[in-house]
Order: C-alpha cells, then sequence, then structure tokens
C-alpha cells in the first residue's frame, strides 16, 4: 500500500509498505481522509525520534472487524493502552506505560491506506458529520480535554494564544463555557473565522498583562508562551497545549512567586466531541485550506508548513 513514512527526519512517498494484518482485538481501517496537525510537522523537524507512517487525525471505513463496525465510518483514539500498568488501572490510560500511539510512538498512521487500532478505541461517525469533518474529531478531543482538567465558570477570564489550527478550536470550545474569553493572534483574518462565532478577539501584542485567571498556550513557540504567561494574574493558571521541538526557556522564578499552576494538556475525550461535530456547535470548515490526494502528501506537507495556513487534508481512499 502507499503511505508518508518519516525516517530520520525525512519524509518519502512509499508504494511498498505492506497492508497491516490486525492482531487479535483490534480493527483493520481504510483511511478516507486524513489531517495535517502541528505535531505532524514538529516529528518533521524531531521532536521525537519516530519512524513509520505520520498521522493521527483521521476518519475511514473498518473493513475487519467486529460485525457491528464493519464497513462502518469510524475515528479513532490515538493511544493504544496494554489495560493492566498503573495508569490503565488507575484510569489514566492515555499515560498507560506500554502504550503505542498513532503516528507518533510505534504504530503506523493515518497517512497511508490502512491503519490498525483496537477496536475499543473506534467511534462511529454520525451520519450527518461529513467525513471532512470527522477528521477533526481528535483535535476537538484535545481542546475539551482542558475542561476535564481545569474547572471553568463564566466569571473567569481566560485568554487563548494563538490563532491557528488549534487555537481555533481551544477558543470554539472554551467559549461554550460560558467564560469571559478572549483570543488573541497575529493574523486578522484567521482571528476573524472566530469573530464570526461572536468571540472576542484581539491583537497578540495588545494582551493586558496580569489579568487573566487561565491562559492556554496554542502557538508551540517561545513567544506565545511568553505573553500567555505574563498575562496570568497571581495564581493564574497556565495551559500548555502545543509540542516543542526545541527546548523552551522560561523564567521559573516568576512561576514560583506568582504561585502559577503549569499544567501540560493533550489527548481527550472523543464521545463529547463528535457530538459537538453533529450538532454543529463546533465550525471546522473555515479552517479546511485545501485538500491534497495522497500521491501528493509531500506537497501536501509543504503547503501545510506555510506562513499562515491552517488545515490541510490528505485524501487517502
Amino acid at each position: 500500500m502507499k503511505g508518508l513514512w518519516l525516517e530520520n527526519k525525512q519524509l518519502q512517498l512509499r508504494t511498498d509498505i505492506p497492508v497491516p494484518e490486525p492482531p487479535q482485538g483490534e480493527a483493520l481501517v481504510r483511511v478516507l481522509r486524513a489531517g495535517i496537525c502541528n505535531t505532524d510537522l514538529e516529528l518533521l523537524r524531531g521532536y521525537y525520534p519516530y519512524t513509520g507512517i505520520l498521522g493521527h487525525e483521521f476518519a475511514g471505513i473498518v473493513e475487519q472487524g467486529p460485525e457491528h463496525l464493519v464497513n462502518q465510518r469510524v475515528v479513532g483514539e490515538i493511544n493504544a493502552v496494554c489495560g493492566h500498568c498503573r495508569f490503565c488501572r488507575s484510569g489514566q490510560p492515555t499515560h498507560c506505560e506500554n502504550r503505542t500511539v498513532l503516528g507518533i510512538v510505534n504504530r503506523n498512521g493515518a497517512f497511508g491506506e490502512y491503519l490498525c487500532l483496537p477496536v475499543e478505541n473506534l467511534h462511529p461517525v454520525p451520519d450527518n458529520v461529513p467525513t471532512e469533518v470527522a477528521t477533526f474529531t481528535e483535535p476537538i478531543a484535545a481542546a475539551l480535554e482542558i475542561q476535564q482538567q481545569v474547572p471553568l465558570h463564566p466569571n473567569h477570564r481566560v485568554l487563548v494564544v494563538g490563532d491557528g489550527k488549534l487555537g481555533q478550536l481551544v477558543a470554539q470550545t472554551l467559549a461554550l463555557t460560558g467564560c469571559e474569553l478572549v483570543a488573541v493572534g497575529r493574523h486578522r483574518d484567521k482571528l476573524a473565522n472566530l469573530e464570526a462565532r461572536g468571540i472576542k478577539t484581539s491583537l497578540a501584542d495588545d494582551v493586558t498583562d496580569g489579568y487573566f485567571d487561565i491562559s492556554v498556550e496554542c502557538t508551540g513557540n517561545p513567544e506565545g508562551f511568553a505573553i500567555a504567561r505574563r498575562a496570568l494574574r497571581p495564581r493564574g493558571t497556565l495551559v500548555l497545549k502545543s509540542t516543542y521541538a526545541g527546548n523552551l526557556s522560561l523564567d521559573a522564578s516568576s512561576l514560583v512567586v506568582d504561585e502559577i499552576t503549569l499544567i501540560g494538556s493533550r489527548c481527550g475525550p472523543f464521545t463529547p466531541a463528535l457530538q459537538l461535530l453533529a450538532t454543529g456547535q463546533i465550525d471546522v470548515q473555515p479552517l479546511i485550506h485545501a485538500t491534497y490526494p495522497l500521491i501528493e502528501g509531500l506537497a501536501a506537507f509543504e503547503h501545510a508548513q506555510s506562513r499562515g495556513v491552517l488545515k490541510i487534508l490528505l485524501e487517502i481512499s
């Protein structure tokens, strides 16, 4: 089968990859669409020494698996877990000590014609959700994870730093809580997507220092981190949603003096993410900037790395 293969920070289109054989408890999924995300780009830059097929945001059709899922469109949680380590036993499977992660850690991903995932990871896509929209389930779930980690109330002042793919979804999900929300970035056209949904926006340089209770960093760069940090009041909470290929320098003393809570945040719940898409409470269509066939995957990655580009999708089959 065809797939986009990463090795030694070099991406290539291969046509000689064997179709995977699903082991016991897993299903074979024919991938329909897949989205290029910032984590894929960071892997290309060496964020983690991964070798294999990239991609973890996808929608596909089950070709081998339980009868109730065969021929169904599905999306899939990306962590395949062991079920018996201390994290699995304590209800924290996304931190499983023995996990593989789709397109990230020891498991071929979605930028190939087929993939395998445990049956328990798969979620049917509602009939009214278009396939290209369903590919956003994983990043929306990641955005919703913030609300699993930080109690949010209407009186909270919340800042989202970054107007890219992740920042757009984080802002839309946080807006549903009724909090006092501001999303900031450097691209007026991207901020306009959020303004159209009634979300208050501002340019990043206009952020008021010390005003916010919670800030969410979605840029993946040191400048965004600095804005998110200085925007917080003492005893505020800083949520990090981005992965960084390089090291991040920070003023640890200021975190201590202001008693800042620092929270890392990644994978989240799929069921409510699909519900938001099915009910139209999240709008992802304006975020899709282009769709490429798999055979033009290298060009798609070039486009995805261009300044100002939001979501690039791959049409796999």
